[in-house]
């Protein structure tokens, strides 16, 4: 297919050697993106190990062009602010020409707007807007960005919650939702292979004033039947010391880290995925979950119940334990009852690489 236009995404997050994981859900609309255009990702982040003032990097990954500049950390502002702005020149050298600009994240990196006349979109992930955070949106933030989202074409935030709590926040602008990514070649239903034990599965930051990973340890070690909590992501490991205090050790296994490509295994080896959330906008794990017709229960908080089918499994109140009991044991009592492939068939048409990218491309489309 002939690439119709060059797209330059802005990342205030993107994977890269510091954090490999860090706004791995903006490459995927990165990926998806490139199916119909040129893609070139600009993203800059410091990097304690540089010996360097500045290091540049480009690789051509999963057919978008990736260019990072690392920045070697320094305690003063001006010295720091100056080599950003050198760093980013540099790296817009190197991209060249481009037809559309696709922020990920308003506001700061919205600013390069004010000099640049291309046509502008925003895809917005952060949970610093939901009124349980916003004291984090500053008056200079608020006063800045109320510019960047008026003058943008369109504003894609990834759930409806999410455009209403920037609405509330005096961001008003033309928005257009469009959701997170799965990868549904990778995320796909495998035969379960029943085991004596219930498998619970939880995937996350492990932040607990986040994913109120202790709250839900609590919950599983009142359960009465014979389970397997399997807690996956960085920081896991901290949860063992509650695992014991509330005698259920020998119940809770840790994994730190393992690469996207192996995620699927562990959906598919869970009867059920678990996200007891005190927040979200709209969570990448819980549509990957579905992808792999695996039922979720998942508190319901930001904007998860959009993208949540009645028979998929659950949604509870925040913090609400005694009703995750009392959910996890009636899928447990009737194992069996979930449709693997409708699920999956729904991640497909919603939420799949081709779905997103159409989305985006009818966007560009319009402003060009």
């Amino acid at each position: 297919m002939t690439l119709q236009k060059h797209i330059l995404f802005l990342c205030g997050w993107y994977p890269s050697r510091v954090l490999p994981t860090n706004g791995d859900f903006i490459q995927r609309h990165a990926e998806a993106v490139s199916l119909h255009n040129k893609v070139s990702v600009l993203h800059i982040i410091t990097d304690k190990s540089l010996q360097k003032d500045t290091e540049l990097t480009y690789q051509k990954i999963n057919n978008v062009h990736t260019y990072i500049a690392y920045v070697k950390p320094t305690k003063n502002p001006v010295l720091k602010v100056f080599l950003f702005i050198k760093t980013f020149k540099k790296l817009m050298e190197l991209i060249g020409e481009f037809d559309v600009i696709h922020l990920n994240k308003m506001y700061p990196f919205g600013i390069f707007t004010f000099f640049n006349q291309k046509p502008y979109v925003i895809t917005e992930h952060w949970t610093g807007y939901l009124k349980t955070n916003n004291e984090k949106v500053n008056w200079l933030h608020k006063l800045i960005g109320k510019i960047i989202a008026k003058r943008a074409k369109y504003l894609c935030p990834v759930s409806k919650d999410l455009a209403n709590a920037m609405i509330n926040l005096g961001f008003h602008g033309n928005y257009n939702i469009v959701p997170n990514v799965v990868d549904t070649e990778l995320f796909k239903p495998q035969k379960k292979n029943k085991s004596s034990s219930f498998t619970i599965l939880h995937v996350s930051n492990m932040i607990d004033s986040h994913k109120n990973v202790s709250g839900l340890l609590k919950a599983v070690s009142k359960l009465n039947f014979d389970y397997k909590l399997i807690l996956l992501g960085d920081g896991s490991h901290k949860y063992l010391q509650k695992a014991t205090e509330l005698g259920i050790k020998e119940k809770v296994e840790c994994v730190q880290h393992v690469t996207h490509n192996h995620v699927p295994d562990y959906f598919n080896k869970a009867d059920i995925f678990v996200l007891f959330s005190n927040y979200e906008n709209l969570p990448c794990v819980i549509l990957e979950s579905f992808s792999c017709g695996t039922p979720v229960i998942s508190t319901d908080v930001g904007g998860i119940k959009e993208h949540f089918p009645e028979k998929f499994g659950f949604l509870i109140p925040k913090n609400n334990q005694k009703l995750l009991i009392q959910k996890l044991e009636e899928v447990y009592n009737n194992y069996g009852s979930f449709n693997p492939e409708e699920m999956h068939n729904y991640a497909v048409n919603n939420f799949s690489k081709i779905a997103i990218a159409n989305a985006f491309n009818n966007l560009y489309k319009s402003i060009t």
